[in-house]
């Protein structure tokens, strides 16, 4: 079975290129020109949400590198103790609604700490999974379109980041501990 899905990894990408090629070519579709026309529209959209990624990523490093991140772990402290949160999970919960990278950076130096089988890489796996950059999406792909009233879409992505949390808390702690 492993060498299956070794080959199907490895000829995936070459077979679904040739696929377009192929197909393009016989529905007389200049792929080419079609591909550059693609990668302006690409170009285009990338300078235009380029100022709301900049301010994403500007607040985001302001929020981590001022101690705001340290400060607000210690007032949350007594609450995550009643819930059986694992403190060392809080920036992640926190930051992966604003940065898949920043969040990514987390768990990823939480996996190496505890080990991808230890109940907090399980769980910071499990978050990372189960929830998404909701403030990033809003700010880039509303921006890049020029939405301005986003708010019920803030609130049901928040909504749904915190359910992902609690749910991952639950299912994890019910597998594994």
């Amino acid at each position: 079975m492993y060498q299956w899905v070794s080959l199907l990894s490895l000829w995936a990408i070459p077979v679904t290129i040739a696929f377009v090629l192929l197909y393009g070519w016989r529905k007389q579709v200049p792929v080419y020109e079609t591909f550059v026309d693609g990668a302006k529209g690409g170009l285009t959209t990338t300078i235009r949400i380029l100022p709301h990624l900049i301010a994403m990523m500007v607040a985001v490093s302001m929020f981590r590198e001022s101690g705001a991140l340290d400060l607000l772990l210690r007032a949350l402290k007594p609450l995550l103790d009643l819930l059986h949160f694992p403190e060392e999970l809080v920036p992640l919960a926190l930051l992966r609604p604003l940065t898949g990278t920043g969040s990514l950076a987390i768990a990823t130096d939480l996996i190496a700490q505890y080990g991808p089988d230890s109940f907090l890489g399980r769980l910071a796996a499990t978050m990372q999974g189960s929830t998404d950059t909701t403030l990033y999406v809003l700010t880039v792909y509303f921006g890049a379109v020029g939405i301005r009233n986003s708010a019920y879409a803030l609130k049901v992505g928040l909504w749904s980041d915190l359910a992902g949390v609690i749910f991952s808390l639950l299912i994890v702690s019910y597998i594994f501990a």
